[in-house]
């Protein structure tokens, strides 16, 4: 650690700290706005950061009520990564070397079950409220303590999957295949691959191994009409083009114009013509009633609390809270009915977020089922075992976890009009 990437890991903090904005966007701004730093700096100063954020509610108990971001810096290096202090000395005076060795001697088993989860109290207030026991908390926040790995999906329309990791191999790059997609490919470390031709001649997108099984349940065929009902920036309406063999109709729906702005060079590169971006002002939108009883099949990725994606967006358990939670419950249940009406006899709604707590998976598509028995929910594990995929799940519904699968925490049900 040298003087330059503390004082960019600090003026970063200050500015994450706020949680006004994601910490990714904060970095990369940064990291923008200051291009003479190296590659080992800017891998150090983004390990750090998002290394802090992760262990954020150890470090404000080991620190206590009246430390500041210094403070949680030393408590990081010292009592989480347990680095050998003689590396901080050219950083830090006698008095905060003094707090290092006071910090690396921190007990966490005699720490609340929040802070030894490293978890914010609203959060496991509201897992053991949906069921989960002290071990389970205690495995999830642990889990995502980790860093995610990089996975990417073979854009089947272009290249298989064996050629890509082919190519990715010749170029320097170790790669294997997801054990549960059929187009997943898992990285070894975090290569630079956007400057890759490969990349821009579209035959790859990066893409979490969770997320391809979502775009897999819609059971996308060739000359569908699919609706991607939160699109986003696109990456699932990606995947289920390619499972349509850009045949078709794929309407892409999103409410806000940037993010489907995002999608445009992604559609580009892909070499899809069946992909319809479609704007709208809410679920209600005309252009979705028109469109009433048509789809073959609808993925609702709907908007949600985004815990089960923490390895990689830490600073979303703090940018939550209970109350944001019941909010989006209500625009869940609301998206989720909406979306419905697209679905035509015999058709499929998919239900997916990336989040572990039932207040806004189970319980929405139980509630759901209760005021429409036109729909009936349908066995995730025998639609995964037609296409060869072998998931331990637990029940009917999809809940993917990084311990138990190597994935984001992502939820899906799978329900069809009769």
């Amino acid at each position: 650690m040298n003087k330059t990437q503390f004082d960019a890991i600090l003026d970063v903090l200050h500015t994450v700290l706020p949680f006004t904005a994601p910490a990714d966007v904060c970095l990369s701004r940064y990291f923008k706005d200051h291009p003479k730093l190296g590659a080992r700096d800017r891998a150090e100063i983004a390990e750090t950061v998002f290394g802090l954020l992760r262990h954020l509610p150890r470090l404000k108990w080991a620190c206590g009520d009246k430390a500041g971001v210094i403070d949680w810096m030393v408590a990081y290096w010292a009592a989480v990564e347990k680095r050998n202090l003689k590396e901080l000395t050219a950083i830090f005076d006698a008095r905060r070397m003094e707090q290092a060795k006071a910090y690396k001697a921190v007990r966490w088993d005699e720490a609340p079950l929040a802070v030894r989860a490293a978890l914010p109290q609203w959060t496991v207030d509201a897992m053991l409220a949906d069921g989960f026991d002290e071990a389970a908390v205690l495995e999830t926040g642990r889990a995502m303590l980790q860093s995610a790995p990089l996975d990417l999906r073979a854009n089947t329309l272009k290249m298989k999957r064996e050629p890509v990791q082919t190519e990715l191999a010749a170029q320097g790059i170790e790669s294997v295949p997801t054990p549960f997609s059929p187009w997943g490919l898992r990285v070894t470390g975090k290569p630079g691959l956007s400057r890759l031709t490969l990349f821009k001649e579209g035959a790859f997108e990066v893409q979490d191994e969770g997320s391809q099984l979502l775009a897999l349940l819609t059971g996308a065929r060739r000359g569908q009409m699919i609706a991607d009902f939160c699109a986003g920036a696109g990456g699932k309406t990606l995947a289920i083009g390619a499972m349509m063999q850009s045949s078709g109709s794929l309407y892409a729906f999103d409410i806000s114009e940037k993010r489907l702005s995002n999608l445009k060079p992604r559609l580009a590169r892909s070499g899809l013509s069946n992909v319809r971006p479609q704007l709208i002002a809410s679920e209600n939108d005309t252009k979705i009633k028109r469109l009433a009883g048509k789809m073959d099949a609808v993925l609702v990725d709907a908007p949600c609390s985004g815990l089960g994606t923490l390895r990689r967006n830490p600073d979303l358990k703090y940018r939550q809270s209970a109350q944001s939670v019941v909010e989006l419950n209500a625009k869940q249940a609301s998206i989720l009915a909406s979306a419905s009406r697209l679905v035509k006899q015999g058709g499929r709604l998919v239900y997916a977020t990336c989040s572990f707590l039932p207040s806004e998976n189970r319980k929405i598509v139980d509630a759901f089922l209760a005021g429409h028995p036109e729909f009936q929910l349908v066995d995730v594990r025998e639609l995964l075992a037609k296409d060869k995929v072998e998931l331990a799940l637990d029940g009917e519904c999809m809940q993917l976890s990084p311990m138990q699968h190597g994935t984001d925490g992502f939820f899906a049900a799978v329900m069809q009009r009769t």
